[in-house]
C-alpha cells in the first residue's frame, strides 16, 4: 500500500492514454481558430477606427500610421486564407482582397471603415466568436485595476498623461476623446486589453489578468467618456423601456459603438448606452436551464449547418451541462422516465455530430429534443407549487452527491480505528475538511470571479473519479489480502500499523479530498439551479430537504461506525474491501459517463439499463471499463483466496 503515490503517477500516464484509446477529440483546433479570428477582428476594428483619422482626400496625413495600416491589413488577409473553410469563407477572403486594395489606393476613410466593419461582422457570425462575457462583470473591482494595471500611462482619469506617458510613441490613448471612443465598443476595449496593440508599449494583460478581469476593466475604460448626468439621463430613459429592443443582452451592450447606437436607435438610446454601460449586471443572463438548453441546440444546429461541426459539438455539450443538467434532479422527482429519456437523446445528437450525419437528421433530433425539453418545462412548472416535490428533490440532490464520500471517508476512519491509528485520522480530516472548503469556493469563484463551463466541471469530476476509482482498488485489494491473515493481534501489531507510513497517510489524505472534492461544486450548484426554480416560497422547502438529508448522511455514517467496530475484524476487513473495490467500479463508470458529458470521450449506445446511482450508461465506453475492473476484482479476489491457503499463518512466518 506504501506503493501508492507512484503508482498514482502511472495511472495519469495510463489515464491519458485511456481517454485517447475511448476516442478523445480535443477542440485544440478550434481554439487556434479562434484566437486567428480573434486577432484579425483586433486589427479590422483599429483600421476602422484609425485610418479615417490618418488617410483623407486620397493622402495620407502620417506616413506611418499609413503604414501600420497596411500591415494590418495584409495580417487580416494572412489571417483570413488560414481559417478553416466553412461556407462563408469564400466571401470572407473576397472582403480581405478587397480591404487591402483600398488601403493600397487609399481609397476613401467612410469606404474603408464600411468594408473593415462588415468584414469584423462576417468572421464573427461565421466563426461564431465570444463577443460579450458570459456573465456581467463586477465593476467594483474595475477602477482599483485600472489605477493598478493602466494609470501608469493613460492617466488616473484616463487622459493619456500618466507619469510613464512622456516620450511615448504613439502617444497612449486619451479615453476622453470624443470622436475616436464614439467609434469603440466595449469588445474592442476587450480585444486591445487582452491581445495588445504590436509595435506600441500597449501589452497583451492575456496573462496577468483573468477573463472575467478583462472585461470589467473594459466596461470601466468605456465609461471614462461619459458624464454622470449622462448616465443618470440613461438611467431614466431605460426605466421607461427605452432601448430594450437596442440592448436585448450583453452581447449587442458588448458589442455596438455609440456611433451605431444613435444612427440605428436614436440618440436616447445612445444615452442608455452609456448608462447601461456601468451597470451591465441589468443585462446578465437570468434564463431558466432549459431555455439555455433549447438556445444552445438551436446555436449548435446552426454551426452544424455552416460546416462547423467541433463547435456544433461544443455548443450541444453546453446545451446539456449549462441547461438540463441543472434540472435533471427535480424532473426526476417528477418525471423519471422524461429525465432518462431526454439524456439519452442529447447523447444521440452529439453522436450525430460526432458521426457527421446529414444535417436533415441532425434537425430531426433536434427537433425531437425540442419537443421534450417543452414536455419537461410543462411537468416542471405543474410541480412548480408543490412542496413535498422541492422537498424530496432537496433531499435526493444531498444523498446522491453525498453518499459515495460518506461510504469512503467512513471506511477510511474505521479502518484506521481498527487498525489501532487513531493518531492518523488527522490525515483523514486534513483531506475531506479542506475539500469541503476549497468546494464551496470553487463554486464562489466560478460564480462571481471567474467563468468555469460545464465542460471545465464535468472534465473535474471525471478525472478525480477514475483516480479515486484506480486508489480503492488497490485499497480493497490490499485489505481484501489481509482478511485471510491468521492469528490477527500479531498481524496488526507487525504489519498493519507499520505498514501506515507518511507516503500511504498521504495517499489516504488524497482519497479522502478526492471523495468530497469532486461532489461539493456539483452539489451546491444543484442547489442553486433549486432554490431558484422554488422561488420564495419554496425556499423553505429546499432547506428542510437539506437538513434531511444531511441527517440521513449522519445517520449512515453513524451506523457504519457502530457496526465496523463490532464487527470481528477478519469479517471488517473483508467487507470494507467489497465495499470498497464495488465503489471503484461505480466511480470507474461515473468517471468515463462525466467525461462523456463533458465531451472528452464519445459515446456508443448500446441496449442496457441505466443505473447512474451505481454508474452504469447504456454504452459501450462505460459498460466495457466497468466490465474490466469488475473482471480484475473477480480475479483479484479469487488469487487471494486461494494464495492465502498455502500462506503460513503470521505467528509462524
Amino acid at each position: 500500500m506504501g506503493a501508492i503515490i507512484f503508482s498514482l503517477g502511472k495511472w495519469l500516464g495510463g489515464l491519458v492514454f485511456l481517454i485517447s484509446l475511448l476516442g478523445y477529440s480535443g477542440v485544440g483546433s478550434a481554439e487556434v481558430a479562434e484566437g486567428r479570428a480573434q486577432t484579425a477582428l483586433h486589427m479590422l476594428d483599429y483600421i476602422g477606427v484609425d485610418y479615417p483619422e490618418f488617410v483623407q482626400g486620397g493622402q495620407a496625413l502620417n506616413a506611418e500610421e499609413y503604414q501600420e495600416q497596411l500591415e494590418f491589413a495584409r495580417e487580416v488577409l494572412g489571417i483570413v486564407e488560414q481559417l478553416p473553410v466553412t461556407l462563408q469563407k469564400g466571401g470572407i477572403e473576397e472582403q480581405a482582397h478587397q480591404l487591402l486594395a483600398l488601403i493600397e489606393e487609399k481609397g476613401p476613410g467612410d469606404r474603408v471603415a464600411m468594408v473593415a466593419d462588415q468584414l469584423r461582422w462576417d468572421i464573427i457570425r461565421a466563426y461564431q466568436i465570444e463577443i460579450a462575457p458570459q456573465q456581467a462583470p463586477d465593476l467594483s473591482v474595475a477602477e482599483a485595476l485600472y489605477q493598478a494595471q493602466c494609470a501608469t500611462c493613460h492617466g488616473a482619469e484616463g487622459y493619456g498623461d500618466g507619469p510613464a506617458a512622456e516620450g511615448m510613441e504613439p502617444e497612449p490613448t486619451n479615453f476622453h476623446e470624443q470622436a475616436r471612443q464614439e467609434q469603440r465598443s466595449i469588445y474592442s476595449l476587450f480585444s486591445t486589453i487582452t491581445l495588445g496593440v504590436p509595435g506600441t508599449a500597449m501589452p497583451s494583460f492575456k496573462q496577468p489578468l483573468s477573463e472575467h478581469k478583462r472585461w470589467a476593466l473594459a466596461f470601466y475604460v468605456s465609461t471614462l467618456i461619459t458624464t454622470a448626468e449622462e448616465q443618470q439621463t440613461g438611467a431614466a430613459l431605460w426605466q421607461q423601456g427605452i432601448g430594450k429592443e437596442a440592448f436585448p443582452d450583453l452581447q449587442a451592450l458588448a458589442s455596438q459603438t455609440p456611433q451605431e447606437v444613435g444612427a440605428r436607435y436614436g440618440e436616447e438610446s445612445r444615452q442608455v448606452l452609456a448608462y447601461l454601460r456601468s451597470a451591465p449586471a441589468l443585462l446578465d443572463s437570468e434564463k431558466a436551464p432549459l431555455d439555455l438548453s433549447l438556445e444552445g441546440l438551436e446555436k449548435s444546429l446552426n454551426a452544424y449547418r455552416e460546416g462547423h461541426h467541433e463547435r456544433a459539438q461544443q455548443l450541444a455539450v453546453e446545451a446539456y451541462l449549462e441547461g438540463f443538467e441543472l434540472v435533471e434532479t427535480s424532473l426526476n422527482t417528477v418525471a423519471p422516465n422524461l429525465r432518462s429519456h431526454i439524456e439519452q437523446e442529447m447523447m444521440a445528437y452529439r453522436a450525430l455530430i460526432r458521426k457527421g450525419a446529414p444535417v436533415e437528421s441532425l434537425e430531426s433530433q433536434q427537433g425531437k429534443l425540442q419537443g421534450l425539453l417543452n414536455q419537461a418545462r410543462e411537468q416542471l412548472d405543474e410541480a412548480e407549487l408543490s412542496t413535498t416535490a422541492i422537498a424530496l428533490s432537496s433531499l435526493t440532490i444531498i444523498l446522491r452527491e453525498g453518499l459515495e464520500a460518506v461510504l469512503i471517508v467512513g471506511a477510511i476512519i474505521s479502518f484506521l480505528i481498527r487498525s489501532g491509528r487513531r493518531d492518523a485520522l488527522i490525515y483523514v480530516h486534513l483531506g475531506w475538511i479542506p475539500a469541503l472548503v476549497l468546494g464551496v469556493a470553487t463554486w464562489f469563484a466560478a460564480t462571481y470571479l471567474i467563468s468555469i463551463s460545464g465542460a471545465s466541471r464535468e472534465l473535474t469530476e471525471g478525472i478525480a473519479a477514475l483516480i479515486s476509482a484506480a486508489i480503492l482498488l488497490y485499497v480493497g485489494f490490499w485489505l481484501h489480502s489481509k482478511a485471510y491473515a491468521k492469528g490477527w493481534r500479531a498481524f496488526l501489531a507487525k504489519q498493519v500499523r507499520g505498514a501506515l507510513n507518511k507516503r500511504t497517510l498521504g495517499a489516504l489524505a488524497l482519497l479522502s479530498f478526492l471523495a468530497v472534492y469532486r461532489e461539493v461544486f456539483e452539489t451546491v450548484l444543484f442547489y442553486q439551479a433549486l432554490w431558484t426554480q422554488a422561488g420564495p416560497e419554496g425556499r423553505g422547502a429546499v432547506l428542510g430537504g437539506f437538513g434531511a438529508g444531511v441527517g440521513v448522511l449522519l445517520l449512515v455514517s453513524g451506523l457504519i461506525f457502530y457496526y465496523s467496530v463490532r464487527l470481528p475484524i477478519k469479517l471488517f476487513f473483508g467487507v470494507t474491501s467489497v465495499i470498497l473495490a464495488l465503489l471503484a467500479v461505480i466511480l470507474a463508470g461515473k468517471g468515463v459517463g462525466a467525461l462523456q458529458e463533458a465531451g472528452m470521450i464519445p459515446v456508443d449506445a448500446v441496449a442496457f439499463p441505466s443505473m447512474p446511482a451505481l454508474g452504469i450508461y447504456p454504452n459501450w465506453q462505460v459498460l466495457l471499463l466497468q466490465g474490466g475492473v469488475l473482471v480484475a476484482i473477480i480475479a483479484g479476489f479469487a488469487y487471494t483466496h486461494f494464495a492465502s491457503q498455502r500462506t503460513p499463518s503470521p505467528d509462524n512466518a
